[in-house]
Protein backbone atom coordinates (compact mmCIF):
# COMPACT_ATOMS: atom_id res chain seq x y z
CA UNK A 1 0.00 0.00 0.00
CA UNK A 2 1.03 3.63 -0.34
CA UNK A 3 1.03 4.00 3.43
CA UNK A 4 3.45 1.08 3.83
CA UNK A 5 5.72 2.42 1.09
CA UNK A 6 5.70 5.88 2.68
CA UNK A 7 6.60 4.48 6.09
CA UNK A 8 9.45 2.47 4.56
CA UNK A 9 10.86 5.36 2.52
CA UNK A 10 10.41 8.23 5.00
CA UNK A 11 13.34 7.43 7.37
CA UNK A 12 15.77 7.15 4.45
CA UNK A 13 14.49 10.34 2.87
CA UNK A 14 14.77 12.22 6.17
CA UNK A 15 18.34 11.02 6.70
CA UNK A 16 19.30 11.92 3.13
CA UNK A 17 17.66 15.36 3.36
CA UNK A 18 19.78 16.16 6.45
CA UNK A 19 22.85 15.37 4.36
CA UNK A 20 21.64 17.39 1.37
CA UNK A 21 21.08 14.30 -0.78
CA UNK A 22 18.00 14.27 -3.03
CA UNK A 23 15.85 11.14 -2.86
CA UNK A 24 14.17 9.51 -5.84
CA UNK A 25 11.22 7.15 -5.52
CA UNK A 26 9.24 5.01 -7.93
CA UNK A 27 5.47 5.07 -7.72
CA UNK A 28 3.54 2.33 -9.45
CA UNK A 29 5.38 -0.73 -10.67
CA UNK A 30 8.10 -0.59 -13.29
CA UNK A 31 8.24 -4.15 -14.46
CA UNK A 32 11.01 -5.92 -16.32
CA UNK A 33 14.37 -7.23 -15.24
CA UNK A 34 14.19 -5.81 -11.73
CA UNK A 35 10.65 -7.11 -11.07
CA UNK A 36 10.95 -10.21 -13.24
CA UNK A 37 7.94 -9.25 -15.35
CA UNK A 38 7.57 -8.11 -18.95
CA UNK A 39 3.96 -6.97 -19.34
CA UNK A 40 2.60 -3.64 -18.12
CA UNK A 41 -0.92 -3.56 -16.77
CA UNK A 42 -2.87 -0.38 -16.15
CA UNK A 43 -3.25 -1.34 -12.49
CA UNK A 44 0.49 -0.84 -12.02
CA UNK A 45 0.66 2.61 -13.59
CA UNK A 46 1.21 5.65 -11.41
CA UNK A 47 -1.98 7.36 -10.31
CA UNK A 48 -1.11 11.07 -10.57
CA UNK A 49 -3.72 11.98 -7.97
CA UNK A 50 -2.05 9.75 -5.34
CA UNK A 51 1.43 10.98 -6.22
CA UNK A 52 1.23 14.27 -4.33
CA UNK A 53 0.44 12.57 -1.02
CA UNK A 54 3.11 9.94 -1.69
CA UNK A 55 5.79 12.56 -2.34
CA UNK A 56 4.69 14.66 0.65
CA UNK A 57 4.70 11.54 2.85
CA UNK A 58 8.11 10.27 1.75
CA UNK A 59 9.86 13.62 1.47
CA UNK A 60 11.34 12.59 -1.88
CA UNK A 61 12.08 15.28 -4.46
CA UNK A 62 12.36 13.09 -7.58
CA UNK A 63 9.56 10.85 -8.82
CA UNK A 64 10.03 8.00 -11.31
CA UNK A 65 6.47 7.21 -12.38
CA UNK A 66 5.25 4.04 -14.03
CA UNK A 67 3.80 5.19 -17.36
CA UNK A 68 4.09 1.94 -19.32
CA UNK A 69 7.88 1.84 -19.08
CA UNK A 70 9.80 -1.18 -17.86
CA UNK A 71 13.31 -2.11 -16.82
CA UNK A 72 15.14 -4.03 -19.53
CA UNK A 73 14.23 -4.78 -23.13
CA UNK A 74 10.71 -4.27 -24.44
CA UNK A 75 8.97 -7.30 -25.99
CA UNK A 76 6.55 -4.98 -27.78
CA UNK A 77 6.96 -1.33 -28.78
CA UNK A 78 6.52 0.85 -25.68
CA UNK A 79 3.15 2.48 -25.16
CA UNK A 80 3.84 5.26 -22.67
CA UNK A 81 0.83 6.92 -21.08
CA UNK A 82 1.91 10.52 -21.65
CA UNK A 83 -1.21 11.82 -19.90
CA UNK A 84 0.29 10.62 -16.60
CA UNK A 85 3.38 12.77 -17.17
CA UNK A 86 1.27 15.76 -18.18
CA UNK A 87 -0.86 15.44 -15.03
CA UNK A 88 2.17 14.98 -12.76
CA UNK A 89 3.87 17.99 -14.31
CA UNK A 90 0.76 20.10 -13.63
CA UNK A 91 0.45 18.81 -10.07
CA UNK A 92 4.09 19.37 -9.08
CA UNK A 93 4.77 22.48 -11.19
CA UNK A 94 8.51 21.78 -11.25
CA UNK A 95 8.83 21.38 -7.47
CA UNK A 96 9.32 17.63 -7.88
CA UNK A 97 11.48 16.39 -10.74
CA UNK A 98 10.06 13.66 -12.93
CA UNK A 99 12.49 10.89 -13.83
CA UNK A 100 12.20 8.37 -16.65
CA UNK A 101 13.30 4.81 -15.92
CA UNK A 102 13.12 1.96 -18.42
CA UNK A 103 14.74 3.68 -21.39
CA UNK A 104 16.43 0.71 -23.07
CA UNK A 105 15.98 0.80 -26.84
CA UNK A 106 13.56 3.75 -26.80
CA UNK A 107 13.30 5.77 -29.99
CA UNK A 108 14.58 9.35 -29.86
CA UNK A 109 11.14 10.85 -30.49
CA UNK A 110 9.76 9.17 -27.37
CA UNK A 111 12.50 10.73 -25.24
CA UNK A 112 11.67 14.14 -26.70
CA UNK A 113 7.94 13.66 -26.04
CA UNK A 114 8.60 12.67 -22.41
CA UNK A 115 10.79 15.75 -21.92
CA UNK A 116 8.11 17.96 -23.45
CA UNK A 117 5.63 16.44 -20.97
CA UNK A 118 7.72 17.20 -17.89
CA UNK A 119 10.52 14.63 -17.52
CA UNK A 120 13.70 16.30 -16.26
CA UNK A 121 15.90 13.31 -15.33
CA UNK A 122 16.44 10.31 -17.59
CA UNK A 123 18.24 7.12 -16.61
CA UNK A 124 20.28 5.80 -19.54
CA UNK A 125 22.60 3.36 -17.80
CA UNK A 126 22.65 0.50 -20.31
CA UNK A 127 22.75 2.87 -23.29
CA UNK A 128 26.22 4.01 -22.20
CA UNK A 129 27.40 1.04 -20.14
CA UNK A 130 26.90 -1.60 -22.82
CA UNK A 131 28.99 0.14 -25.53
CA UNK A 132 31.66 0.88 -22.90
CA UNK A 133 31.89 -2.79 -21.88
CA UNK A 134 31.81 -4.01 -25.50
CA UNK A 135 34.53 -1.57 -26.59
CA UNK A 136 36.65 -2.32 -23.54
CA UNK A 137 36.43 -6.08 -24.11
CA UNK A 138 37.20 -5.80 -27.82
CA UNK A 139 40.08 -3.40 -27.22
CA UNK A 140 41.78 -5.54 -24.59
CA UNK A 141 42.77 -8.12 -27.20
CA UNK A 142 44.69 -5.57 -29.28
CA UNK A 143 45.64 -2.73 -26.91
CA UNK A 144 47.25 -2.15 -23.57
CA UNK A 145 44.93 -1.90 -20.57
CA UNK A 146 45.17 1.93 -20.40
CA UNK A 147 44.55 2.26 -24.14
CA UNK A 148 41.58 -0.14 -23.97
CA UNK A 149 40.17 1.84 -21.07
CA UNK A 150 40.64 5.09 -22.99
CA UNK A 151 38.85 3.68 -26.06
CA UNK A 152 35.95 2.50 -23.90
CA UNK A 153 35.75 5.85 -22.13
CA UNK A 154 35.65 7.67 -25.47
CA UNK A 155 32.78 5.40 -26.58
CA UNK A 156 30.94 6.11 -23.31
CA UNK A 157 31.48 9.86 -23.74
CA UNK A 158 30.18 9.77 -27.33
CA UNK A 159 26.95 8.10 -26.19
CA UNK A 160 26.54 10.64 -23.39
CA UNK A 161 27.19 13.54 -25.75
CA UNK A 162 24.51 12.28 -28.14
CA UNK A 163 22.02 12.25 -25.27
CA UNK A 164 23.08 15.72 -24.07
CA UNK A 165 22.07 17.11 -27.45
CA UNK A 166 18.93 14.96 -27.82
CA UNK A 167 17.73 15.96 -24.36
CA UNK A 168 18.51 19.64 -24.88
CA UNK A 169 21.00 19.74 -22.02
CA UNK A 170 24.25 20.28 -23.95
CA UNK A 171 26.19 23.22 -22.54
CA UNK A 172 23.99 23.60 -19.44
CA UNK A 173 26.19 21.91 -16.81
CA UNK A 174 27.01 25.20 -15.13
CA UNK A 175 23.39 26.28 -14.75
Amino acid sequence: SNEENISLARPYAERARKLGIPIEVELGCLEGDEAGLRIISDAKLTDPWKAEAFIRGTGAVILAPSIGNLHGSYLNPPNFQQDILVDLHKIFQGKVLLCLHGTDELPDDLFVTCIRNGVRKINVNSWARDPYVRTFGESLSAKSFPDAQEAATEEFAAVCERFFYLFGSAGKAGI
